[in-house]
């Protein structure tokens, strides 16, 4: 039966439970069927794993077996293998009850599809699922059940399409009490395009595996500007793609992106991209090119008094001739005005393990999934965790050096905070218990110091509380403030109230960036975005009348953080800014360790954030004597965060790492032993610590032990030297105020590095500015699906409110290592 090929993870946690009740005992149990299992090498457990699952005894809700089962879940081990080993130690209770459970379970065969047709066409989604006789079936269009004839079989028929058809389907399998779900498919309408033999062509493709998912857009570009078109499809084999410009083919451009670079009024018109494969050709819909004026060139004024009578006066060069200037004001030309970026730089910083306040969890996946984000739009992306008063007011500094005529620069700060006189504070996580302005970083004090650059656009995202802070009776006054139309800030909530943070099962994540993340990349005015940011968070039951986000803006102009970056006018200042910024992004080079007894072993070294490394250490070679090897670290430098309980663990979720995935790691084949240090910004010297390999012989009960000292210079962020304090300016040397409301530094290590270097459980915290000290917790892994429709993907993605917790102090969620991935510069170097 195919049932018994499925993994141990298949059954339901009432079974798991009822199996490992039966197995926890000490004559025939869990202790009897891991040595069992322990013939075949892949799911043999160590004696760490077995002395953990002991001590699961000590625990209320303990229970060594199903720690066991957990075990052998995550390494596949089938249902067919567990029986076969249950039989061997004769445990005749699990036998009869697991090949009972096995014969009633639903197993879902064939998923459906998410499909694309024209208007009135007819499409079928299936779903197919073997277990026992008597299986039901029931249809949901998102969370109301389809009532159809069809609603009820394995087959849905949705005939005559029309938009009330469109959304996503699920398909649910009942036998008795039990049901499983199926895979969401999405039925979309699409347009037909050119001639009905287009459509047909169009909608033989979606019905037979080859179908367009994202269709190019009609745009206007300038001269000189760089034209991007994109077309992808789904299909089976995969798909081809041909580009056509005026029905014209477009040799060598065979990819779904079509990326013409310094366009020109020959590159206007009509453009469809040809979607084929062996069996099957569909067409994309038509993208109309315009092509303008140049971008680069900006209208002539001249400046006058507005009081005086000469204030009508402009010149003549601005307008067409006999238009009236407020006419011409009022109705701009078609062509809008597209604006450039000579960079893109932000600064994130995410404070939760505070010394005198309440630990949070959700600042680490927020500051991470906003980092992915800004990359993909060619940010430069500086990523801390965890920072005192002067590593802040130092990374503030290093920032600020980044920064550049028409750049654009982004601070986003997640963490305790307060708003006092209409100025804003972050704290740092070594604020004492009553803190004032003296020990906080003032943000306006930064934006002065932004203007002062002649930046194109300042964005500040504040995902902290705003409350009034009683022990704060000085009103800071920051520098005088030029008059620009490039300054938004976006609050995470409204004046005098807090923020939050959900803690769920899966991840935790601030109600901000939680609805942020959704229209980040949305090629949109900044606050175009953030106001759709807000309206999606008042449609939800879960933040309305606790939380809502706040837009403060001067923007006058059409800026995007999806805007280009133009470096032709400063190729200089932009090669000179990525090796100021790739400063502070240097990891480690790979390398391989001979030992004395001809053991090799390799050490990698990854990135999750600009001060936290992953180290891991392999075996690569040892000799046909040695029959058991690993190689461990030790002595690492006292200022550096090392979880000594969560060094050289076998996994990275053991080891504390939340952001790595499976793709990015070692072969499963060579086990490894994982390593996370944080803090790097406090490393005072080269990063130095041993690798001590412990081996045994064939014919040695004793193990031996070598070591090997290890230095591998200033990994990351450390090489800037935040801890050191920036020598102090004097009024007439600086015009800008300090960060805080002390003296603050003027020059940085950066230049002189630069120089040398050429759900069912969601609980709320709030990030306000009081609280007992919680313990600290290490960090877990997140997961989640990418896309792939659930449930949670509408705006309603909480489905009711949920009580807020009196605690400030919350642990981190449980969750798994599965879809979290770096950007290039922090892959391992060993690839």
């Amino acid at each position: 039966m195919e049932n018994w090929k499925m993994s141990i993870g298949s059954l339901s946690g009432e079974d798991l439970n009822r199996l490992s009740k039966m197995l926890d005992n000490s004559t025939c149990g869990w202790r009897q069927l891991a040595s069992a299992v322990a013939e075949q090498s892949h799911f043999r457990c160590s004696e760490k794993e077995l002395t953990c699952c002991s001590l699961q005894v000590l625990s209320p809700a303990g229970s060594p077996a199903r720690t066991l089962l957990s075990w052998l879940a995550d390494r596949s081990c089938s249902l067919e293998f567990l029986l076969h080993y249950l039989r061997k130690i004769d445990h005749q209770e699990t036998v009869h009850f697991l090949t009972a459970t096995v014969s009633e379970m639903i197993r879902i065969t064939v998923h459906p599809q998410s499909q694309q047709a024209s208007s009135g066409s007819r499409v079928v989604l299936t779903c197919r699922a073997s277990g026992p006789p008597g299986l039901s079936y029931q249809w949901f269009r998102g969370k109301e059940e389809v009532m159809d004839e069809t609603g009820t079989s394995p087959e849905l028929v949705l005939c005559s399409l029309s938009p009330t058809h469109q959304g996503h389907y699920i398909c649910r399998i009942n036998h008795g009490d039990k049901c499983v779900f199926s895979q969401w498919a999405h039925v979309r309408l699409v347009q037909s395009a050119g001639s009905s033999a287009d459509c047909s062509s169009l909608f033989l493709g979606s019905m037979s595996g080859l179908s367009v998912t994202e269709q190019p857009q009609s745009q206007t570009a300038a001269e000189g500007d760089t034209l991007l078109l994109k077309c992808k499809a789904e299909a089976n084999p995969p798909a081809r793609y041909e580009w056509y410009h005026n029905k014209v083919l477009l040799p060598r451009e065979n990819t779904c992106l079509l990326k013409i670079e310094c366009v020109t009024t020959q590159h206007r018109g009509e453009y469809r991209c040809k979607v084929f494969n062996l069996y099957h050709e569909v067409w994309s819909d038509t993208a109309t090119v315009t092509i303008g004026p140049s971008s680069v060139t900006d209208a002539t004024w001249v400046e006058v008094d507005r009081g005086l009578a000469e204030s009508q006066e402009m010149h003549r060069s601005t307008f067409g001739q006999g238009v009236h200037p407020m006419r011409q004001m009022v109705n701009p030309a078609p062509a809008a005005k597209k604006f450039y970026a000579t960079d893109k730089v932000a600064l994130l910083i995410g404070n939760m393990n505070y010394h005198h306040h309440n630990q949070l969890c959700a600042p680490i996946s927020d500051v991470h999934e906003l980092t992915n984000l800004l990359r993909q739009m060619d940010f430069k992306v500086v990523s801390l965790l965890d920072l005192n008063w002067q590593e802040m007011n130092s990374a503030v500094t290093e920032f600020l050096l980044l920064l550049d005529k028409g750049v654009y620069g982004l601070l986003y700060f997640a963490g305790h905070g307060y708003e006092n006189y209409g100025n804003s504070f972050m704290v740092p996580i070594d604020a004492p218990a009553s803190y004032t302005s003296d020990h906080c970083i003032c943000v306006q004090n930064i934006l002065t110091k932004m203007q002062g650059k002649e930046t194109g656009l300042n964005v500040f995202l504040l995902d902290m509380c705003r409350k009034r802070n009683p022990n704060d009776d000085i009103i800071v006054q920051p520098g005088q403030l030029k008059v620009t139309a490039n300054i938004v800030f976006g609050y995470a909530t409204c004046v005098d109230a807090e923020a939050y943070e959900v803690k769920r099962e899966d991840v935790s994540n601030g109600i901000f960036i939680n609805f942020l993340k959704q229209r980040v990349c949305e090629d949109e005015k900044v606050t175009v975005m953030l106001d759709r940011v807000c309206e999606d968070m008042g449609r939800c039951a879960i933040t309305r009348g606790r939380q809502a986000l706040e837009l403060r803006s001067n923007l006058s102009e059409r800026r995007s953080l999806t805007d280009h970056i133009h470096t032709s006018d400063c190729s200089s200042s932009y090669s000179a800014r990525n090796l100021q910024w790739a400063v502070a992004h240097v990891l480690p080079e790979s390398r391989c360790l001979q030992f004395d007894c001809g053991v090799k072993v390799q050490l990698g070294f990854a990135a999750e954030f600009s001060n936290v490394m992953v180290i891991y250490t392999r075996i690569l070679k040892k000799p046909k004597e040695i029959i058991s090897c690993s190689a461990q670290l030790t002595d690492f430098p006292v200022e550096v965060d090392v979880d000594l309980k969560k060094s050289n663990q076998e996994t990275l979720i053991e080891a504390g790492c939340l952001l790595l995935i499976k793709e990015e790691l070692p072969s499963p084949d060579v086990p490894s032993l994982y390593t996370r240090l944080r803090s790097l910004q406090r490393l005072r010297r080269e990063l130095t610590f041993t690798v001590c390999l412990q081996y045994t012989y064939a014919n040695m009960d004793e193990e031996v032990e070598e070591r090997q000292l290890v230095t591998v210079g200033k990994p990351l962020v450390s090489k800037l030297n935040l801890h050191e304090t920036r020598p102090s300016q004097n009024s007439s040397a600086s015009p800008y105020p300090s960060l805080g409301s002390c003296s603050v530094p003027g020059s940085s290590s950066f230049v002189e590095d630069f120089a040398s270097a050429g759900s069912a459980s969601n609980m709320w915290t709030d990030r306000a500015q009081t609280g007992s000290t919680a313990p600290n917790v290490g960090f877990l892994t997140s997961s989640r699906s990418a896309n792939v429709p659930e449930e949670t993907d509408s705006p309603e993605r909480f489905s009711a409110p949920q009580p807020l917790v009196a605690s400030k102090s919350l642990p981190y969620s449980q969750t798994n290592d599965a879809d979290y991935k770096f950007s290039d510069l922090y892959n391992f170097h060993s690839f």
